[in-house]
């Protein structure tokens, strides 16, 4: 198959990749399940997938479409072809403002086409919880819907037409039919003709469609995924009374790509939500009495009707940054209903919430109703999904496991459904935790299993199969808007008949007669408890490492925490800083969920004796830029930038270090030597010819710019001035970490913190101690790192405290104290304590400015403007929030942060001539037009060695450290 597959790479203006590492990325998507595909394509235009078509069948496999690859139901996973249209198929096509319809390609983002449509004042209703990365394909795919869907319906609703390449490569367009239309169809002698002629020779007769009523969903329930939904098409006026014309959309919506190839797709909009808000978040005692306040609320003009019970609440409790967003609650409750309404006036919103809050009392159910508004409704929002987020993110090897998590069932069903789901979920000592779309009946459960043993696989498939016959008992819908996928594709004979589901069967057989387009999904299912992520009962390797990864039971375990949730591939403007290489390439090979994959696919399966030693891996990381943005970011907190640096040192072992490594590894041994002669060796640096001798002989960008030593190093300073004391009364003593950077590249930064500090009356201290390790650990060399680790704790481990904390200049030097030193220090609980006390200078600032012991009255009333870029590791670990109160110390500063994410640098590697570009790209997302647009008075503050070098190469400004800053506006 190989040189097939070559030849078939040749006739595609876009890629086809089948190497191992590719094939095992996209072996996986939200789901439990797993499958190595033949290959995995980017078309790039409509004829590259006719080619796809003609190869699937001409050699009997199959094409498995892709967008975001975030299916919860095991959709995009399959042995054949998976055609990810994520990369290329990403125009938005055309609006029509009068007829509020846009047409887009199945790769456009959700979010991104509201950012588009907002101007005219329109946007798509469906918002899934993925609704920053998930791609109207694959909402079309699954029939998708979200917490609006009691206003604004499914994805369903909303297709007005498709362009689609049928299996016999044919392209036809779908959309709405009048009766004669419908005729001119059923004369084609083309594919496209049997498909309409087999939808009505199935569904004409009378007592089919009786059938189909009987069986299919109850049609109040307006969140369905059960099979293809043909109980939708025989409400066209073709096969009824009815006024509505045929739309094969309808059936194409929620197919998950088992029929047609979709290229283009037409959806009808809505006009913009009313922009005033008021959220009710009514407080009971009890789940039931929530469960009966469902209906009395629905009967308002409600936007959102959403539950959440007492255990997601309690997951919050001890999460810092959800002390604030916990401020509504009204004692302990056992759960939330949270009714949102929206008018054009706060005045009649509010007058609605008031009618709203007057039935809640009237019913006597709930015991408390807060109103909200504005940012508290999304802070209360956040919780939910936080609480949701600490709740699946476990340690070990018992997973939350989606299977029972998307059923629907009608309004008036929902309280005593659930009363015999919780016995169920009992009788399996699962704890029923209810996280609910209320106001569309829906409930979202996850059990907690061990797929990694026989009894859980048998547990996961009890468990489903006991969920599917309840669901069956109300005629509700086993899947709401998740799908069918592999998971619940099994049932759809029992939630709708045998005869009901050989018209399904048939209907494939027409569309796709050669099984080409994503077969195992829908009809013929494959089995839900087989093809899982892990092999059952599998004897677990054991790998030893460098880091400590104990936290997670083991570098294994880490990777295995990433659950494929794709918010790795959220786009700049959505905020954040998570993932900056995707953000750059757009290639899911550059993801944080492809580097976890990846790693637990050679961790698990390599015969290898030293498993990280696999060229595949080192391609994997290459462009992680270590951040540490997927360790606060991801739901699943996976340590990518510990994985990296445990692989390096692993796969080094193996292959030995490069020079090139060795140099940025040990930057700080060489700028000892260069110091000593710093006005020579920065005219080799600076100089035309000797600068390019040095970057092309060390692999460097021609486009960098050298960093130049300072003229006297920091420590050297310290010892020519001695130790003044401060010239006041003391307020307390503190230790400043003299770290390599500050040292040798930004001393003047340093003698800025000295002279602040001592104004400001602190004692400060510098020790004798060793450079932090960040150079090491960004190229693997953990072995040093380890050793500097030891040596730093063992010299401040008696000395920082509480009343003597120790305080650091550059963010990813003193932040190793918090993080990699907790991973490789032998004396761990002297680490500890170090880290607890352990602070960026400007997070100390803060807290002295909460103190009440620096005011405002110390430093100037000049007025400036100034833009502050964070440094990653500041925000992946602390928050900004501590640069920007320090900045705002003077009164008439005006500080703004910029919302960037990673500004590209990242240490050495924007240095590396083969990552330059990448890195450039990074810098352009936010941060170099937020720069070039400032005004030149304005002042650009980073906190960062690498984002202010970055800056300065990226946009030519000169970049100060907050420090500076501040200490320039102090009183003299």
């Amino acid at each position: 198959m190989q040189n097939q597959l070559k030849t078939l790479q040749s006739k595609l203006s876009g890629e086809l990749f089948f190497d191992d590492l590719v094939k095992s990325i996209y072996a996986t998507d939200a789901s439990v399940y797993r499958m190595l595909p033949l290959a995995v394509a980017y078309p790039k235009t409509t004829n590259d997938i006719k080619v796809l078509i003609e190869f699937a069948k001409a050699h009997k496999t199959s094409l498995i479409p892709r967008t975001a690859g975030t299916s919860l139901a095991g959709q995009c996973v399959g042995k054949g072809i998976v055609v990810d249209v994520s990369k290329y198929f990403t125009k938005i096509i055309a609006i029509d403002e009068k007829a509020k319809t846009v047409t887009v390609q199945p790769g456009v983002v959700r979010d991104a086409l509201n950012n588009y449509l907002k101007p005219y004042g329109l946007f798509f209703g469906p918002n899934t919880s993925t609704s920053n990365r998930c791609m109207i394909g694959g909402m079309v795919g699954n029939n998708s819907s979200g917490t609006t869907s009691i206003k604004y319906g499914v994805t369903r609703d909303k297709i007005v037409a498709l362009q689609t390449i049928l299996s016999d490569g044919s392209e036809v367009v779908f959309e709405a039919l009048t009766a004669s239309e419908f005729e001119e169809k059923l004369n084609l002698s083309t594919l496209e003709g049997k498909i309409y002629n087999t939808i009505y020779k199935e569904l004409n007769d009378k007592s089919v469609q009786n059938a189909i009523r009987e069986k299919f969903p109850k049609p109040e329930i307006h969140r369905r995924n059960t099979g293809y939904a043909i109980d939708e098409l025989i409400k066209a006026d073709v096969f009824s009374a009815s006024s509505e014309k045929f739309n094969m959309c309808k059936l194409l919506s929620g197919s998950e790509g088992t029929l047609a190839f979709t290229t283009q797709i037409t959806l009808q909009l809505d006009d913009l939500p009313p922009e005033h808000r008021v959220m009710v978040a009514a407080h009971f005692d009890s789940i039931e009495k929530c469960l009966q306040a469902v209906v009395p609320a629905m009967q308002h003009n409600l936007f959102t009707c959403e539950m959440m019970d007492k255990t997601i609440l309690d997951c919050t409790k001890r999460n810092k940054t959800q002390q604030e967003n916990r401020q509504f609650l009204v004692e302990d409750p056992e759960a939330i209903l949270m009714c949102e309404v929206r008018s054009k006036t706060l005045q009649d919103a509010k007058a609605q919430s008031q009618l709203l809050i007057e039935t809640l009392e009237n019913s006597g159910l709930s015991y408390a109703n807060p109103i909200l508004a504005g940012n508290d409704i999304d802070k209360a929002n956040n919780l939910r999904s936080a609480g949701l987020g600490l709740l699946g993110n476990i340690i070990g090897d018992e997973k939350s496991a989606a299977c029972i998590e998307d059923t629907a069932v009608s309004l008036t069903d929902l309280e005593n459904y659930i009363s015999e789901f919780t016995a169920l979920m009992k009788g399996y000592n699962q704890k029923a935790i209810y996280y609910a779309h209320a106001g569309a009946g829906e409930l979202h459960l996850r059990p907690i299993l061990n797929l990694k043993k026989k009894e859980g696989v048998a547990l996961f498939r009890k468990i489903t199969t006991d969920v599917a016959h309840l669901v069956k008992k109300y005629n509700g819908s086993f899947s709401g808007e998740h799908g069918d996928g592999i998971v619940r594709a099994e049932f759809i004979p029992l939630m709708i008949g045998e005869n009901n589901y050989g018209i399904l069967k048939r209907i494939k057989q027409v569309f796709d007669p050669n099984t080409i387009f994503n077969p195992g999904k829908i009809v013929d299912a494959f089995p839900m408890d087989a093809s899982l992520r892990y092999e059952a009962d599998r004897e677990e390797p054991q790998i030893a490492t460098m880091l400590d990864f104990s936290k997670s039971q083991g570098i294994l375990r880490e990777a295995e925490k990433c659950n494929g949730s794709g918010d790795c591939r959220k786009f700049p403007e959505f905020g954040g800083t998570m993932c900056p290489s995707y953000r750059a390439t757009r290639n899911e090979k550059d993801t944080t969920r492809a580097r976890a994959n990846a790693l637990r696919e050679f961790l698990t399966n390599s015969e290898k004796s030293n498993k990280f030693n696999h060229k595949a891996l080192k391609e994997v990381f290459d462009l992680c830029l270590s951040c540490k943005a997927c360790s606060s970011e991801c739901p699943s907190s996976v340590d990518v930038a510990s994985l990296k640096a445990e692989f390096l040192y692993q796969y080094q072992k193996a292959n030995g270090v490069s020079f090139r490594t060795k140099l940025f590894a040990y930057n700080n041994t060489f700028n000892n030597v260069g110091s000593k002669f710093p006005k020579l060796t920065n005219f080799v640096f600076s100089n035309r010819i000797t600068a390019s001798i040095l970057k092309t002989s060390f692999g460097i960008a021609k486009e960098r710019s050298l960093p130049k030593l300072s003229n006297k190093s920091l420590n050297n300073i310290i010892k020519s001035i001695g130790s003044e004391g401060v010239k006041n009364l003391k307020i307390k003593t503190v230790y400043l970490f003299n770290d390599e950077f500050t040292n040798h590249l930004d001393t003047s930064i340093g003698v800025d913190a000295l002279k602040l500090l001592k104004a400001l009356n602190y004692d400060v201290v510098v020790l004798n101690h060793s450079e932090s390790g960040r150079a090491f650990l960004s190229k693997g060399l953990l072995e040093q790192a380890k050793t500097l680790a030891n040596k730093n704790v063992d010299v401040f481990k008696t000395k920082i405290s509480e009343s003597t904390p120790l305080i650091g200049i550059e963010p990813s030097a003193i932040l190793t104290f918090k993080d990699e030193y907790l991973k490789l220090a032998d004396d761990k609980a002297s680490a500890e304590q170090i880290a607890a006390y352990t602070f960026l200078i400007e997070e100390f600032l803060q807290n002295e400015i909460e103190l009440g012991h620096i005011k405002p009255e110390q430093f100037t009333l000049e007025a400036k403007e100034v833009k502050f870029h964070g440094h990653c590791h500041q925000k992946a670990m602390r928050n900004q929030l501590s640069s920007f109160s320090i900045l705002n110390l003077p009164k008439n500063y005006k500080v703004t942060i910029i919302p960037s994410g990673c500004c590209g640098m990242a240490g050495s590697f924007g240095y590396e001539k083969e990552h330059y570009n990448v890195s450039m790209q990074v810098g352009e997302q936010t941060l170099f037009p937020a720069v070039r647009k400032a005004k030149k008075e304005t002042i650009i503050a980073a906190n960062g060695t690498s984002c202010r070098h970055q800056i300065k190469d990226g946009t030519g400004r000169v970049a100060k450290h907050p420090v500076t800053i501040l200490r320039e506006a102090l009183v003299q």
